[in-house]
Order: structure tokens, then sequence, then C-alpha cells
């Protein structure tokens, strides 16, 4: 079904009134999740007119539509792509064989597991952003940060729909406890360390939506090579959102980055802090931090797991179809950094236990495409500093260089300089409380923006840049 039925109380394009009883349970849950929402959402904007888009279709064609809206009158609702007819599974032991449409005994646990850690991300950055518009830098940014919250909502409800369709009374409970923890609760937090993390100010959320919420483009990716037909359906449908969102970071970072520069060019003997920007050396900093944070997200780098989700068809890998191999990967090897005593040396290991390593490759070649876009920007206004990544190995907390202090050149070094250099690598206390001074009240006079980040290129779905994007009476 592409058209999406809005007459149901649950917008849908899987037939939800012809399943009785798993109406009746996603209705049950409903009011659960508009009270989380109200509690955990936005704080203080739940009452605007937000100019949001809404899915109408599921085709690529004009699947939007945008129309001003109330958030707690958002029509979250359950989206799945289109169905492949006779698709095949592409991947692992069940390669050729048919799609599944229902999840096999033998893998329920795994697949359960699997639905419940991406549900859970999405309230968890919801709940991490929710203060930031009490300082927006202008309404075209509050839009789109509002935009973001409610997709995000709108991925827990299809995490939460596969859960209750599939999963019984298991998946209740489970699609409860969803809404029951809390990012950065220290008795009930969320399940990743990313999401517990705090998003203080707007430069760590187009940080996080560059690099964490393309986390999310890789492992839904993954998902949408799935075995089981649902599962890739929904995600496929989810990959159309989440696009949206990192173009929010991308360009996000690009216009505080032009801004900077502008500033600079204008007072080239001055200290940029002297002068209201973000200095570059600050935006390095955040990059170093926020990527590393985000490479702990795709899991050790040698990892069972991985090879059993793969080898049962659970989970493939970056555009599976595309790889030319025997998609089974029985016998190949894959080239993993392994810490050595005082240096990083590569080492190949089967390839079934690498997947989690190669998923993190795919997303670190599509970020590099972000950072040389926006050297260019330094470039064009003559400046030679450079933004890079860090080495993978740098500020870890999980798989192979949990344990080492590893330079951002890559070098592994002792505790003594690590504690020395902390400071000149990832942003200091000092930083932050900067960034957050630039960022103390909002602008919400439309077409005005905050003296650090520069407007953008155009408005959203061909507005202009002084368009009412957020209505406050």
């Amino acid at each position: 079904m592409t058209t999406i039925d809005y007459s149901e109380r649950i917008p849908n394009n899987v037939g939800l009134g012809e399943d009785r009883r798993l109406k009746r349970a996603l209705e049950a849950w409903q009011p659960s999740f508009l009270d989380w929402w109200k509690q955990m959402g936005p704080d203080g904007l739940q009452s605007n007119d937000i100019y949001l888009r809404t899915a109408t279709s599921v085709d690529t064609r004009g699947w939007a539509h945008f129309d001003y809206v109330k958030m707690p009158d958002y029509r979250w609702g359950i989206f799945l792509a289109e169905p492949e007819a006779e698709r095949k599974i592409a991947f692992g032991e069940h390669a050729s064989e048919p799609a599944w449409q229902e999840v096999p005994g033998e893998y329920r646990a795994a697949l359960r597991r699997i639905l419940v850690i991406q549900g859970d991300t999405e309230p968890a950055s919801v709940e991490q952003q929710r203060k930031l518009g009490q300082t927006a830098p202008s309404l075209y940014d509050l839009r789109n940060l509002l935009q973001v919250n409610v997709e995000e909502g709108r991925h827990l409800w299809a995490m939460v729909y596969l859960l209750q369709a599939y999963f019984g009374r298991d998946g209740r409970e489970e699609a409860g406890m969803l809404l029951n923890r809390r990012s950065g609760d220290p008795d009930k937090p969320r399940i990743l360390g990313a999401f517990n993390e705090a998003t203080p100010d707007w430069l760590s959320f187009f940080m996080f939506t560059y690099f964490t919420d393309r986390d999310g483009k890789f492992q839904l990716s993954s998902l949408a090579e799935s075995a089981f037909d649902p599962l890739a359906r929904t995600c496929r449908f989810m990959l159309k959102e989440e696009a949206h969102h990192m173009f929010v970071g991308e360009t996000g970072i690009a216009r505080i980055i032009e801004r900077s520069c502008q500033v600079m060019r204008e007072h080239p003997d001055k200290d940029p802090r002297t002068l209201g920007v973000i200095d570059l050396d600050l935006i390095q900093k955040h990059i170093n931090f926020h990527f590393s944070v985000t490479l702990d997200l795709f899991g050790a780098e040698i990892s069972t797991n991985a090879a059993n989700g793969f080898s049962i068809g659970l989970k493939g890998r970056f555009q599976e179809e595309r790889i030319a191999d025997n998609h089974r990967l029985v016998d190949d090897s894959y080239p993993v950094l392994h810490p050595d005593d005082t240096r990083v040396v590569e080492r190949h290991v089967p390839a079934l236990n690498a997947l989690n390593e190669r998923l993190r490759d795919d997303f670190i070649a599509d970020v590099e495409r972000g950072i040389s876009r926006w050297n260019k920007i330094i470039g064009s206004y003559g400046h030679e500093h450079r933004l890079s990544l860090p080495h993978r190995g740098f500020n870890r907390r999980i798989g192979l260089f949990a344990d080492v202090n590893v330079s951002p050149a890559g070098d592994i070094i002792d505790e003594s300089v690590w504690q020395s250099m902390e400071d000149g690598w990832l942003p200091s206390e000092a930083d932050r409380s900067y960034v957050q001074s630039l960022m103390v009240e909002p602008v919400l006079t439309p077409g005005q923006f905050a003296h650090w980040i520069a407007p953008p290129a155009r408005g959203i779905n061909h507005q202009p840049l002084d368009f009412e994007y957020v209505r406050f009476d």
C-alpha cells in the first residue's frame, strides 16, 4: 500500500484496521507515548504551530506534505516501504531463499534484541535535545530541530509496531520499557552510552545529527537488508526521513564554519572568541569528541554477535547486494587495526567476525566526505587551517582500543601524556562554557539569525528565509 490511511486513529499503510488485536494493543500504547512526549519532548513548545512535514505516501515521488501543526497533534504512524515482489534473502546461510514474513522461532530472541536497541535510540535523542528550543539561533533552525524530534518519535513507533505485531506479550512489555527509560538517568538509563550524553548546545546538536544520526543511517541500511521483510521495509522508509537529519547536521556545522571564517577575515588579528564566534580549533575538538563517541556505537571490532546476525540473515552489510562476493563470508578475511604494545598494527581476521568494523569503515568514508566539504569552505576564505578526523582508536570506550590511550594522530601514549593533552583534544569545561555563553537567548524574529551562525542558502520547502517557521502568539 503506497498511500497512508489517515482515517485511522493511528495512520498506517499496513492494514492495521484488519488486525483488531494489534490495533487494540497499539491504541492502548498510544496514550503512554503522548504522555511521554508531553513530559520529555521539546520543552515549552507543545502549543506552538510548527511548519512540519508529514508523510502522506511511501512512494519516492511527493511523499510528504508540509503544513502547520501543533506537535501533540502530529500524526505519528506506521509506514513501511512498498514490498518487493518475490524478494529473496541476499546473504548468510539462507541466501536465495524467500524473505521471511514471520520471525523464525529460533531467531526471535536475537531479532527482538535488535528492535529494542534500535527503538531505544529514538526517544533517547528527543530527551537529549528537549531544552535546545530555549536557545534556538533562528526560527529556521528551531523548525529543523522539531522536525528531527517528531521523526525520531515516528521511528519509535516503527519499532514498537514490529515488537507488538510479531512478539506478542514480550513485545508489548518491551514497548512499555522504551517509554520508561530516560537519557542520562542513573537508575534507568538508555541502553547505548552515546544516548546518555548531554546535548547542551546547538554546536553539539549539529554534531550529533551529523555523526550520530549517520550511525543511524548505516545501522538502518544494514537492517534494510534483513531477511525479515517487515523490518527491511520499515528501515527503508526510515532512511528517507533520516536523510534530513544528517542534512541538518552537515549544513548547521557548515554555517557555523562560514560565519567564523567571515568574522576572521574581517578581523584577522583578533581571537575569534572575543568576536562572539566559534573558532575552528573548538570545532575540531567537537569533531574529535562526537566522532569517537559515535564509533563506539558500532560495537566491538571483533564480534561473534555480528557474525551470528549476518549468518542467520538478521542484519546484512551496507548496500549488501552491491558487494562483489558470495555474501556468505565463510572463508573470507578482513583487515582490523589492533593496538600492539606501543603501536597500532593491522591484522586480518575472519570477515564474519569483523562485520562491525566493516560497517565502521563505511561510516568513516562517508563522514570524510562531509569533512572535505567543510574544508572547502575554510579554503574559500584563504585559511590554511583544515579539519580532520582523529584516529579511530582515539577516546574509545568499547572494543580493542577501550583500555588504550591513543592520540588523534594514532600514537599510543601513556596516561600522563593523555591527561596533559586531553583539554587540547576534547572540549574542556571552559570550551563548553564559552559555547553556551553564545547561546543564552533564542532568536525568534523571522529571517534573523544568531551572530555565531550564517543563514542557510535557502529555506525549507521553497519557503523564504524570513518565513514564520514557528508561530509564537
